[in-house]
């Protein structure tokens, strides 16, 4: 199949080639390609997915709940994250958007998931009827590859629906640093990360996903983050990014800034910024979070010593290798990033109007705690590794969210609950893994 792609040309590139471009236009020409790309959702990283794929020559399809709200043409806007200018676009054509997945799945060599991870199984449960079993293999993945991904494609694809040509793939953390500027139009790119690590399952399907997908998301429009390929999808599961920065900062805010009576901020200007007020309090939280993650992976590596487990790592260790740097320093990793410097605390509006609250349905609760945290708990259990501050965690946000995913007499993971629903909570006995030894792909 032939396909068409939009081509973004730049100020710089536009002089190169003769074309007429100015900073607050982009250009687009056409060239062909034989992959089509179902992007599955809306959040930030789609809009940055629909130009990138569509400039490297993917039929982009999109499957989102409100398809009427996306333009036909999305921009990426590269901005600089120190001076806030912008130094080039990208922009891409949506080949078909539709809520309806029968319309967009069912030629798709492609399908990446861009959305909250509690959200994951629910969203592989729509598409499933809809793979394409005709094709030699189609790649199922997500570009966030929190909380066991593999074993939720298994479980629900692979197994469930008697798929034989899954090939399954997980990034580690989020290739970019976006926000969007305006839903289904137009979304600013803050700069990629110099190295990117992505699971595969097979693993010899890793170089063709990288030349027919990862390469088109990174190094292509990026010029940066080039993908290697880890061990086993737990790496990512232990590897430590979002699951343990929010929870960490969400107490560190109940434990200093909070009203310790009421659980509020008396006004909107009282609220901290989540990033650019990080405090000493909550990089405590953080580092003792990743003593207890690392007192798992330790526990991970002696009992699979076969395994490298080369990206199976630390805060401070993946944040040198996505960013080069030679941070030693979890406070200032994150007050000195410009990028995240104006995100917000998420909070709520009290009844009253005027106080404001911890929003515990946002995904800092919903993905890092049932999807997160909880996890490394389990393995925890199953090789007899305390998780002190982990269970401290827990326990705290269990209490604000009206949860039970910790039992408080024993201090024991309360298996029950957690599987009440498909989606309660992430831990392995939700994909009928009971032994610790079944946890790797």
């Amino acid at each position: 199949m032939t396909q068409r792609r939009e081509v973004c040309v730049t100020q710089e590139d536009a002089v190169g080639r003769g074309i007429s471009s100015s900073p607050t236009s982009s250009t687009c020409t056409a060239v062909t390609r034989s992959i089509t790309t179902c992007i599955v959702g809306g959040g930030n990283s789609a809009h940055v997915l629909v130009p990138f794929l569509a400039q490297a020559g993917h039929h982009v399809h999109l499957l989102t709940r409100r398809p009427d709200d996306w333009d036909d043409v999305v921009y990426c806007d590269i901005v600089d994250g120190d001076t806030g200018l912008r130094q080039g676009t990208h922009c891409g054509r949506l080949a078909k958007k539709s809520s309806d997945p029968a319309d967009v799945i069912t030629d798709a060599d492609v399908i990446v998931l861009c959305m909250p991870v509690h959200q994951y199984r629910t969203a592989l449960d729509r598409i499933a009827p809809f793979v394409n079993r005709a094709k030699s293999e189609v790649f199922v993945g997500t570009i966030y590859g929190q909380a066991g991904f593999n074993w939720m494609v298994h479980t629900d694809l692979e197994k469930g629906q008697g798929l034989a040509n899954i090939v399954t793939f997980a990034i580690g953390s989020i290739p970019w640093i976006c926000r969007t500027l305006k839903y289904g139009s137009r979304v600013a790119n803050y700069g990629g990360k110099d190295v990117n690590v992505v699971a595969v399952t097979p693993k010899r399907m890793f170089p063709i996903l990288n030349d027919v997908f990862l390469q088109d998301i990174s190094v292509r429009p990026m010029h940066q983050g080039d993908f290697r390929l880890a061990c086993s999808f737990i790496s990512l599961t232990l590897s430590v990014d979002n699951q343990i920065i929010h929870p960490a900062r969400c107490y560190g805010l109940w434990q200093t800034s909070l009203d310790p009576n009421h659980g509020e901020w008396s006004s909107e200007e009282k609220v901290p910024y989540f990033y650019k007020d990080f405090d000493e309090q909550s990089a405590q939280n953080l580092k003792r979070l990743d003593d207890d993650y690392e007192a798992v992976r330790q526990a991970i590596r002696e009992h699979f010593p076969d395994r490298p487990f080369k990206y199976m790592l630390g805060y401070l260790e993946l944040e040198n290798l996505n960013h080069s740097s030679g941070n030693c320093d979890i406070l200032e990793s994150l007050r000195r990033s410009k990028q995240l410097a104006s995100i917000k605390t998420p909070t709520l509006l009290a009844d009253d109007g005027v106080t404001h609250r911890l929003n515990t349905a946002c995904r800092f609760f919903t993905d890092d705690i049932p999807f997160g945290l909880l996890i490394a708990k389990w393995i925890g259990e199953k090789l007899n590794v305390a998780t002190p501050f982990i269970d401290e965690v827990i326990v705290w946000a269990q209490g604000l969210c009206h949860e039970s995913f910790i039992d408080p007499d024993t201090g024991k993971i309360n298996v029950e609950y957690c599987l009440k629903e498909k989606c309660t909570s992430g831990i392995p006995e939700a994909y009928g893994i009971t032994s610790v030894e079944d946890i790797l792909d």
